[in-house]
Order: structure tokens, then sequence, then C-alpha cells
């Protein structure tokens, strides 16, 4: 098993705890960006780089990942594809999508996009809080350790 971090919109403190788990649990984890990422040496920790478009990172991640494997992302579309292709799915603020969940997320995540489209609905989520660094933390750990061959 690996984790794949779709790392451009991922927040740093999501980072950190993925580094710590990196190096605690011997996962290799990836980071993919189509930016420079700074990222500690590690054996088990590495990033990929990929030019600038639309979706590139996620068809890189699609296309690299294993079924079994984690991909953390806030992109339900690419949750969704991952999902269908037999590995899991974690959001940065601590949701762990399924196959039931992530097509629920799907339709209110195209709902929202035709209401702001249309002017009707503005803005988008609440700001990234300690809450959500402690339920992704609980969630990864609890992944971790459910999933990690000995």
């Amino acid at each position: 098993m690996q984790i794949w971090v779709d790392a451009d919109a991922c927040p740093q403190a999501i980072k950190e705890i993925l580094f710590r788990a990196a190096e605690r649990t011997q996962v290799v984890t990836t980071l993919v960006a189509n930016a420079a990422l700074r990222i500690p040496s590690s054996a088990f920790i590495k990033s990929v780089r990929v030019r600038q478009g639309f979706d590139v990172a996620d068809h890189w991640i699609v296309r690299e990942m294993s079924a079994g494997d984690l991909v953390i992302t806030a992109d339900i579309p690419l949750a969704a594809e991952v999902i269908a292709r037999g590995a899991h799915a974690l959001d940065p603020r601590g949701e762990l999508y399924s196959e039931d969940n992530v097509r629920e997320r799907l339709a209110i995540r195209n709902l929202m996009q035709e209401l702001r489209s249309t002017g009707e609905l503005i803005g988008g989520p609440a700001p990234f809080g300690q809450g959500d660094r402690q339920r992704f933390a609980n969630h990864l750990d609890r992944f971790l350790t459910q999933h990690r061959q000995p």
C-alpha cells in the first residue's frame, strides 16, 4: 500500500501529518503537484511535479495508484474515480470516502457548482481549522492501522 497526495490544494498542516505518518509507519507517500514542493529528506516521502493543466495531477495519480492504495484529496471527482478503481480516498478534512458517500458528495458538488454559476450561491467551504486537522489525523491513523501490511 502507498499513499498518494493531490498536493496542489492540500493544506500544509495535513502534509505535516502525512510526513510524520510516513516515517512512523514506513509507508511510501508521494505528493503530486504542478508546482515544486518542499518535502523532508526521507526514503518514504517523494514528490512528483506534473505539468500545469486542468486535472493533470489527478490523471497522474489515477494512472500510478493501485487497488488498496490511499489517495488524499478534496477533489470529489478524483475520489470517485479512486474508489471505482479499488483504492481508498480521504479528504483533508477527515472524511473517508466510500462508494455510497462519494456519489452523494458528487451530486451535492454538482448542485453547488450549478447554483454558483447562476449567482444564487456565493462562497465556498468553511475555513480549515484545528478540528479538521484532528479528524484527518484520527482517520489516517485508523486507516493505516487497519490496512498496513505487517
